[in-house]
């Protein structure tokens, strides 16, 4: 650990060792930075945390992740006040800035595992160094002390709060008790259902996000996108936009036009009365029927099957999807000429920091990233599409701006997850499965990574991919593949293979919610129902008989258990159930659904039950979990997207139609298994069981074999 007394505080950094980087590679935070002098000091692991007592007795934790409704910072406070003994009401967890070293990527559900170690053993090293401090002021032995409720208190009832102590706690290098972490026996925070630390911010609009930033001089901006995607501008006549009242700039950026105002009202209005002229995009002779067959074409062969085995088979598809976050892409830019401010919620602001210099043509070390929380994101915020665009636009118009894509920017223009088609079968004998083959095929995201685009996906390379000099318009490429990145092996299904290709579009693509296991494993589960059924065996009997994995069986006998699996119902009505294991995790799902009208099923009942190991707020996973529910029901019922010659047809919630309130089940329930072993993942886990689920009680409710989704499109 390192220590350092900056103007009366105690600030710690973990691990071992000291990084003294000059400032171009490692910013100080404005927690490390007092008075005349500035104290640098950060940990040598890549979380990179560090830890202040103020004298105000509050402990700040400047978080390396970004919070988009997750709950990190709850969590994160969790575990600093466990370890400390300190309230949680006295732990204060602001976003870091953008950084050159350590890791900032939020994703992947990694965040609480990967936090979990450095932030309790940060926290319990301050703790052991604040009893020390006032063992010395007080001349008792250290192992005397207690903490507690943010103070240090002595067995004859002194208390010291650790404000009081953070000067003298800074001076000392070798604390007299232990600063080991607690073991999880001594948890009495970690464990306990908690509710957000910024919940009374977020209902009382106290909690900003992007578009509630005042920075001086910045003006609402909105673009005038083109019709098609990949479209690009052929002329635009703006007379009418700049002579409207309260319009400051109107300028051509890659996406289209951007008109700066003094308010969103003016800027739209302005946007409105642009006369644009476009050049088609690239994908204008395609629509959905044209993408599904090429989809179709580029899956691999499942090869011959086994010798003597019955066949069970399926292929499905699967549409693109919008992430659709509740507050849309904002961003605030301020570039001037030597330096660059910018202001937006990221999940790799370490990435977007490179890029933005790398657009507006300065060194990165001018360039400050500042991280705000985000109004949801699914994967959206992996990709900083509005940031380098409202940098841009700063530039060129010579001011700060507050950039806004609005909700048909994004669904329209914005990442989506890729469309796909599955190949499955399974191969049984003897009443076994002997064989389980799985063959997809995905629109790639390739032109992108090789360099095609610019930087964070603003605009295609002439709104056409290029492979090797030569334009192609929806060409297919089929790549054989080893194992899928699904988990057919979670089953003893005797040979497990996987293949996959891919075709090529100039779309914009990115990653969302449970990435390829959404897709991949709802369809497995959806076969593994239909062999079940084949071989006369119950659903969750046949599960049982077939996981490798005690801990996905003991989810799974949670779920049966719970919700009664197996209950009459009524016609048209029924239960399904998938299961699904992934980042050190596991999870199963039950659902009952009401498909009396197949137009208008509703999901009726939801009963989810999770292994996480160590669940830090067990309120905070079930939270989670109802939301990979309702992204279960949306995609495979209700949700997606449509290609019509080039074009997004959807444009807003009117059309992209993802679960409301009445479409949410009328009873969920979240089971939380008991575990003392490191947390695992969480925040995407839930997603591929719910939808499996969801999909199977349709099956079951309306005796059909349901293949495309959403299953109403």
């Amino acid at each position: 650990m390192v220590y350092s007394l900056a103007a009366s505080t105690l600030t710690v950094a973990a691990p071992i060792g000291c990084d003294t980087s000059p400032v171009e590679d490692v910013e100080p935070t404005a927690a490390e930075v007092r008075g005349p002098s500035r104290v640098l000091v950060t940990g040598a692991d890549e979380e990179m945390l560090v830890l202040e007592v103020t004298a105000a007795n509050k402990v700040v934790v400047r978080l390396p992740r970004v919070e988009v409704g997750q709950g990190i910072t709850t969590a994160v406070a969790m575990m600093i006040a466990e370890e400390l003994d300190a309230r949680l009401a006295d732990v204060d967890i602001p976003l870091a800035e953008a950084r050159t070293k350590g890791n900032q990527y939020t994703g992947g559900s990694s965040s609480v595992s990967s936090l979990y170690g450095p932030a309790r053993a940060l926290a319990a090293t301050a703790r052991a160094r604040l009893v020390t401090a006032a063992a010395r002021r007080w001349h008792l032995p250290a192992r005397s002390l207690r903490t507690r409720d943010t103070m240090v208190v002595a067995p004859d009832g002194r208390t010291a709060t650790f404000g009081s102590l953070t000067a003298a706690a800074a001076r000392i290098h070798r604390p007299d008790v232990s600063s080991k972490p607690k073991p999880a026996s001594q948890h009495k925070v970690i464990g306990r259902p908690t509710g957000r630390i910024d919940a009374r911010d977020i209902v009382t609009g106290r909690a900003k996000y992007a578009g509630d930033l005042e920075v001086a001089g910045a003006k609402p901006t909105v673009v005038a996108r083109p019709p098609t995607l990949g479209g690009r501008l052929v002329s635009v006549d703006d007379r009418a936009a700049r002579a409207m009242p309260g319009v400051h700039a109107v300028v051509k950026v890659a996406g289209g036009v951007a008109v700066v105002a003094e308010s969103f009202h003016h800027a739209f209005k302005a946007r409105d009365a642009l006369r644009i002229t476009w050049r088609p995009g690239p994908l204008v002779p395609l629509s959905d029927t044209a993408i599904r067959s090429r989809l179709r074409a580029a899956v691999p062969s499942v090869g011959a099957p086994p010798r003597g085995s019955a066949q069970v088979e399926g292929e499905f598809e699967f549409a693109f999807v919008s992430h659709a976050p509740m507050e849309v892409l904002t961003a605030v830019a301020d570039v001037r000429a030597d330096r660059a401010e910018i202001w937006f919620s990221s999940q790799t602001p370490m990435d977007a920091r490179e890029s933005i210099a790398s657009a507006i043509g300065l060194p990165k070390s001018k360039v400050r990233v500042h991280v705000v929380r985000g109004g949801g994101s699914f994967g959206r915020r992996l990709n900083y599409d509005a940031a380098i665009e409202a940098a841009l636009i700063s530039k060129a118009a010579r001011r700060p701006v507050k950039l806004m894509w609005s909700r048909g920017d994004d669904i329209r223009h914005g990442r989506m997850r890729a469309a796909s088609h599955h190949r499955i079968r399974a191969s049984h004998a003897h009443g076994r499965v002997v064989a389980f083959s799985h063959a997809m095929a995905s629109v790639s995201e390739s032109y992108e990574r090789q360099g095609l685009a610019a930087q964070g996906g603003v605009a295609v390379q002439g709104g056409v991919a290029v492979q090797g000099g030569v334009a192609v318009q929806g060409g297919v490429t089929t790549v054989a593949a080893g194992p899928l990145p699904s988990d057919s092996g979670l089953y003893n299904f005797g040979h497990i293979s996987g293949s996959s290709g891919s075709v090529e579009l100039a779309m914009p693509l990115g990653a969302w919610r449970s990435v390829d296991s959404g897709t991949m494993r709802t369809a497995e589960e959806i076969v593994v129902d239909e062999v079940a059924a084949t071989l006369g065996k119950d659903s969750v009997a046949f599960r049982r008989g077939t996981l490798r994995n005690k801990a996905v069986k003991a989810v799974l006998d949670k779920v049966a258990a719970a919700g009664n699996w197996g209950r009459p119902l009524p016609s048209g009505q029924a239960q399904g159930v998938a299961v699904h294991e992934e980042y050190g995790s596991c999870v199963a799902c039950l659902v009952e659904i009401d498909a009396t009208d197949p137009k208008n099923p509703r999901v009726t009942k939801v009963v989810m039950a999770a292994d996480v190991g160590t669940a830090v707020n067990p309120r905070g996973l079930e939270a989670q979990l109802m939301g990979t529910a309702v992204d279960g029901i949306s995609t495979v019922l209700r949700a997606g997207l449509h290609i019509d010659r080039g074009a997004v047809r959807e444009g807003s919630f009117a059309d992209f139609r993802y679960a409301r309130q009445q479409h949410s089940p009328l009873r969920f329930e979240a089971h939380i298994m008991p575990s003392r072993r490191e947390p695992g993942g969480a925040g995407e886990l839930g997603v591929p069981a719910a939808a499996g689920a969801v999909a199977n009680a349709y099956a079951r409710a309306t005796r059909t074999k349901p293949r495309r989704f959403p299953i109403n499109f």
